[in-house]
């Protein structure tokens, strides 16, 4: 697991509620797959392997939200991405483009196992 000090500096400086949830689902992101990296993307941390896939957006302050993408900019040529979300945890926004969402911390307990399915999936297809 390799962690930046860019993004230890912003998680140290992190005003949000769900900071500790943050923090978590960043070290199982990180964890998800040795060749990920983390950098600072859009004002929030964000992990690559050879693009950028997955970026919090931490603009809300009920919840935290991770964007999964395959890039910076939405693909027209993209094929619908097939992802197994047995919980329904994403929310597609574009066929290459999904969000999932936490509201509370026992989401994040609750939903974590089923997250990193959906996200070694999402490597699998993005890297």
């Amino acid at each position: 697991m390799t962690r930046s000090a860019e993004v230890d500096a912003y998680m140290a400086t992190l005003d949000h509620h769900m900071t500790a949830q943050v923090e978590k689902l960043r070290t199982a992101i990180l964890g998800a797959d040795p060749r990920v990296n983390e950098a600072i993307k859009w004002n929030a941390p964000s992990f690559f392997i050879d693009d950028h896939f997955a970026t919090f957006n931490l603009h809300y302050p009920d919840r935290v939200q991770i964007v999964l993408h395959a890039g910076a900019k939405v693909n027209p040529d993209a094929i619908q991405f097939e992802i197994s979300d047995p919980a329904g945890l994403l929310k597609w926004a574009s066929v290459d483009r999904a969000s999932v969402t936490f509201g509370s911390a026992a989401e994040v307990d609750d939903r974590l196992a089923s997250f990193l399915d959906i996200l070694r999936q999402w490597i699998a297809l993005t890297s």
